[in-house]
């Protein structure tokens, strides 16, 4: 018998059943499931023993060696507890007083990024398959990993994100004063290769990245003309206006808008000009009423020269067209312009001004967005208002990501100094956004009004799942330093009669986990410290 068909008929017989095929030869039907195994055992050997050896695979290339120094003991030890740790692993909704560790890996991987180490060999695998699994740690691991994930992703196609995510995917680039190398790659190269090769170009040398972009300008397909435009945000300047000004009639809208953006970003642009001509005369000061009042008069229509310069005429579903076009006029309009068109007035003294038929809104939401797109920390303070105001947080931040966003303009410290004031004024219902911009680790003043608000909320009697977010930011973000301040907080409280029944043991738990998480920080910084070298006597 030929052995496929063979193998065939024992495949069949186990699929049917001994009971319906007929067994092998030479078996009682109540032998016939053994005597069935042993053929297909015999078979098994017969079939590898036919198999003439292939020819043997080419070896892959060595890894390349890391340079870096290796991790400290300890540090390598707290990365396997790191990369062991699995989320989801506890039962239920309840965390206990447990640190969560894959919390913690992306601070640990920062900071052992700032320190220079090198990982273990035998943890690349495992850091591989958290940042596949999480594509936010997707750079610290590749930056951590070294030359080595790019060789290791070559070998396993579910880390192929590394190769994706590595400069060219990987591939090394000619050194960038080589101009025919240089050339021949942006003219030759893969897609990932020429973005990187213009990325980096364009970091040392702008002006030579521009010009090398605009010998293949013309023929790129839309979708590369907008990858490769972006890469012109760095160390974007009054050189790249001609280009900009020339991508205006790109046939491509997507690239038009984002050229658009790049020159409003530009406050002397001959774009920002037209902008600021068009939003001007949209606004004024009515200086008849008891108290001056900014009016608005919006364009009654989007011409072809406001399209050209980057407004996008349709308006989203629900929204006004003239108050669409307004806004996008406004944020693209130098913000130094309104000081001379609303009588020289500062930014808290336009900030402070009334406006009239409820246009205050949507003149305010511009503003906020100008002055984030054009780092202006002058408007971003006043339309932050001070952090104690009612509504919190001034006229002009409507809404809590504009505020985020705005405090993003400010320097850490007084971004810290504010969101402090606004939780010592509101609480912490609504700092959850807020915190997330402020540096890490918390500066004390911020720090000690996130656990004074902490401390005001078990006191309410209320249970802290409504401040989970706030507890977990704690967790990462507190100064170590404070734990010893929080032992006052791990003792369970007497609960008053409109208390919400268990909240203080819940309570408890929360300061437990956040004062471990705390000192399992301290212990990772101190890990990862170079040792000291033995003094000799």
């Amino acid at each position: 018998m030929n052995p496929s068909s063979s193998w065939e008929a024992l495949v069949t017989t186990a699929l049917l059943g001994t009971d319906r095929r007929t067994p092998p030869p030479g078996a009682t039907p109540r032998e016939a499931p053994v005597a069935l195994l042993d053929a297909a055992a015999e078979e098994t050997v017969r079939r590898r023993a036919g198999l003439r050896p292939a020819p043997a695979a080419q070896r892959p290339a060595p890894a390349p060696e890391d340079p870096r120094p290796p991790l400290p003991p300890a540090a390598a030890r707290r990365l396997t507890l790191l990369l062991a740790d699995r989320p989801g692993a506890s039962a239920g909704g309840r965390r206990g007083t447990a640190p969560d560790l894959m919390e913690l890996l992306p601070q640990w991987l920062a900071a052992a990024n700032a320190r220079g180490f090198a990982p273990p060999p035998q943890a690349l695998p495992a850091l591989l398959d958290a940042a596949r699994g999480r594509t936010d740690l997707r750079p610290a691991v590749l930056a951590f990993a070294g030359p080595r994930a790019t060789w290791l992703a070559r070998l396993n196609p579910e880390w192929r994100f590394a190769l994706r995510a590595a400069p060219g995917g990987g591939a090394p680039l000619p050194h960038l004063e080589d101009r025919e190398q240089t050339g021949r790659l942006w003219q030759e190269g893969l897609f990932a290769e020429r973005v990187a090769l213009l990325t980096a170009l364009r970091s040392r040398e702008p002006a030579a990245a521009r010009e090398l972009l605009s010998t293949t300008w013309p023929t790129e397909r839309a979708e590369d003309r907008l990858m490769f435009l972006d890469s012109l945000r760095t160390a974007l300047g009054p050189e790249d206006e001609p280009f900009l000004e020339q991508a205006l009639a790109d046939r491509s809208r997507n690239v038009r808008a984002t050229a658009a953006e790049l020159l409003s970003a530009l406050p002397d642009s001959a774009l920002a000009t037209r902008m600021a001509v068009r939003a001007t005369a949209c606004v004024a000061v009515d200086r008849t009423r008891e108290t001056p009042t900014i009016t608005v008069e919006a364009p009654h229509e989007c011409d072809a020269g406001m399209e050209r310069d980057g407004v996008v005429p349709k308006a989203p579903t629900g929204r006004g067209e003239r108050s669409w076009w307004f806004g996008q006029l406004v944020e693209a309009t130098p913000l130094g312009a309104w000081s001379a068109r609303l009588g020289g007035r500062t930014p808290d003294e336009i900030v402070a001004l009334p406006v009239a038929d409820d246009w205050q809104g949507e003149l305010h939401a511009a503003w906020c967005r100008a002055a984030v797109r054009q780092r202006d920390p002058r408007w971003a303070r006043a339309l932050l208002g001070v952090p104690s105001a009612p509504e919190a947080g001034g006229p002009g931040a409507v809404s809590l990501a504009d505020r985020a966003k705005l405090l993003g303009t400010l320097d850490a410290g007084e971004r810290a100094d504010w969101v402090a004031g606004f939780i010592a004024a509101h609480g912490l219902s609504e700092a959850f956004q807020l915190l997330g911009v402020c540096a890490v680790p918390w500066a004390r003043p911020l720090g000690g009004a996130v656990v004074d608000a902490l401390n005001i909320a078990r006191d309410a009697g209320s249970y802290p799942w409504s401040f989970s977010g706030v507890m977990g930011l704690a967790e990462r973000c507190l100064d170590p330093g404070e734990a010893g301040r929080l032992d006052g907080l791990l003792a369970i409280p007497d609960e008053h009669e409109n208390a919400s029944p268990g909240a203080g043991g819940y309570w408890a738990e929360a300061f437990q986990r956040l004062v471990t998480t705390l000192r399992l920080r301290a212990a990772m910084a101190e890990e990862l410290r170079p040792a000291r070298p033995t003094e000799i006597d």
